[in-house]
């Protein structure tokens, strides 16, 4: 079986959509999930930079995921598998 190079974490500040942050992982970079503890702790001025140096790849906020699965972008039942395909084609990956 091929050891994936990709995972979704989910981060959550909150309930609402904008609470919640959908961040593709680059496994090699940062082999475990994100320790949101340690994040929450981040200045907010550094909190994308944080995440870049942690591997991030894509990051999305809920309300910016419904947007791509309402235009039919990301499929909500393969979410991990729909943001690859859509870095893939953004030639992020």
């Amino acid at each position: 079986m091929e050891q994936r190079k990709y995972r979704l974490d989910v981060i959550s500040f909150g309930e609402l959509p904008e609470d919640q942050f959908f961040c593709l992982m680059d496994v090699r970079l940062s082999p475990e999930p994100l320790d949101v503890d340690r994040i929450r702790l981040t200045d907010p001025r550094n909190f994308d930079q944080k995440l870049r140096d942690a591997g991030c790849l894509m990051m999305f906020t809920g309300d910016e995921v419904e947007e791509l699965a309402g235009r039919g972008e990301l499929n909500r039942d393969a979410l991990e598998d729909s943001l690859i395909r859509l870095a893939k084609s953004e030639g992020m990956l």
